[in-house]
């Protein structure tokens, strides 16, 4: 009997002692869980780098820079009103059906039809990045907007807008923008800007398709207009590469600071080396008489020579690259970048969506190619910011820039604000996670915004104020 209430006094005693044991280790786990971690200043209900301190500080610091935008389309130096600024806007394709090329609609007439499309794009960036101006410049949340708050909206807009310096201030004060570089599409080679923020870049585009006068529609793009208008002969190819030499400078007189293709909307990327001898075959010829791999290889040759002519005069390229699918792959690349070292090349739009490739080709180009991320931001903010992390893993900061793409001020000021915010993010994140120092993070954003423009374009600086 003493046996069995030993052993039962053992045991409970045993008991006793493992849910101390237990007890004591559950104490130190959750002692463990509520003590703060190092350096998080992330909130503990959302975990938003927005949110956090140095997120703030580095926003206002980029505020401050007073920024060059390198690609811009200005066209409107008046608004017709609010339909007009969502038309004209990357959101645009899907308000067409509401109003065709028609700007000056009244609200009435497209308020109500246009609810549907703004409700499916909500979380889209082409909606999303407009708001920032409709707030700051406005006053108005969008997301909340009635009809009575549309027509108010809608006539301020059209107020602003006979004021003649509502562009600029809006450009050089709200967004703290200095100097646009402008890809004046409608006339590339005769074009001043009536802001002085404006800078001209010259479209070459139509240049590469010179092998018969015939391929031009308004003088103001053909070749042989101002060779005819300046006494130039223009019978052979190598009067053709006389006169494109010509136009350049013509382009150079006007203030362009640097040439811009956009041929990847038209065509591949893929630029081989073709002889003189080939392309002056298809010279003089119509395009009825050529097959396709002729006019492109005549394509091929004078795209080639314009790369010549860039590094000749010291006029950066900027060339469009990647949104129209695998012809604008800017690995196609690689034999022009390759052959022209002399030449200051920029890729637009980071190469979306192959953004980690171009990145690689920074790499195998680190002294003749930079990247431009314009337009990125306002199409994607999330690949917009994965895309600044790729680059900055792999490039130093003084080979990235940016760029608005659009073509109003509100527009401007809106791709300048997501701009600035996605930069901000990507550099708080690395700031929190220990891997730059803050003022480090802020010399970044200095570069990408300002001070790399002004490097890689020599003729910026004599527009400085």
């Amino acid at each position: 009997m003493r046996h069995r209430l030993l052993i039962s006094l053992l045991v409970i005693i045993a008991l006793f002692e493992g849910y101390l044991l237990i007890r004591a280790s559950s104490q130190r786990s959750v002692d463990r869980d509520v003590s703060p971690p190092v350096r998080n200043e992330f909130p503990d209900d959302f975990l938003d780098t927005k949110q956090t301190d140095t997120y703030g500080r580095l926003k206002r610091y980029l505020d401050g820079v007073r920024a060059i935008d390198t690609h811009d389309h200005l066209e409107f130096e008046s608004l017709s009103g609010l339909f007009q600024l969502w038309r004209e806007s990357y959101f645009g394709r899907h308000l067409k059906d509401l109003g065709g090329s028609q700007h000056n609609l009244p609200v009435e007439q497209w308020w109500e039809p246009a609810q549907a499309a703004f409700d499916n794009g909500r979380a889209t960036c082409f909606y999303r990045y407009q708001l920032p101006a409709l707030q700051d410049l406005y006053g108005v949340d969008f997301r909340r907007l009635t009809l009575d708050g549309a027509r108010q909206l809608d006539e301020q807009i059209r107020k602003n807008y006979e004021d003649p310096q509502w562009i600029e201030h809006v450009v050089t004060e709200r967004a703290n923008i200095e100097l646009v570089l402008i890809d004046y599409d409608h006339e590339p080679y005769d074009y001043d800007c009536p802001h002085d923020f404006g800078v001209f870049v010259m479209r070459v585009n139509p240049l590469v398709r010179g092998f018969h006068p015939d391929e031009y529609d308004k003088p103001i793009e053909s070749p042989y207009y101002y060779a005819a208008h300046d006494n130039l002969p223009l019978n052979s190819l190598k009067d053709y590469v006389e006169v494109l030499d010509h136009i350049v400078q013509i382009a150079m007189s006007h203030g362009a600071v640097g040439m811009k293709s956009t041929l990847a909307y038209q065509r591949t990327l893929h630029f081989e080396r073709v002889t003189y001898e080939e392309a002056a075959q298809v010279f003089g010829k119509r395009r009825s008489q050529l097959e396709p791999r002729q006019i492109k290889a005549f394509e091929d040759f004078v795209f080639w020579r314009l790369c010549e002519l860039s590094a000749k005069y010291d006029l950066p390229f900027q060339i469009h690259t990647g949104a129209a699918l695998e012809r604008s792959n800017p690995l196609h690349l690689e034999k022009v970048l390759a052959a022209h070292s002399e030449t200051r090349f920029i890729l637009f739009h980071g190469g979306f969506p192959w953004v980690g490739e171009t990145g690689a080709i920074l790499l195998r180009f680190p002294d003749n190619v930079w990247i431009d991320s314009n337009w990125l931001p306002t199409l994607s903010y999330v690949m917009a910011k994965r895309a600044y992390h790729e680059w900055l893993d792999v490039v130093p900061a003084n080979r990235i820039m940016w760029g608005t793409d659009v073509k109003h001020a509100e527009g401007i000021y809106a791709a300048a604000e997501i701009t600035r915010q996605c930069l901000a993010e990507v550099l708080a994140e690395r700031v929190i996670r220990g891997e730059l120092f803050e003022d480090h993070a802020e010399r970044i954003g200095r570069l990408i915004l300002r001070e790399n423009a002004l490097e890689v374009f020599p003729r910026l600086s004599r527009r400085l104020k």
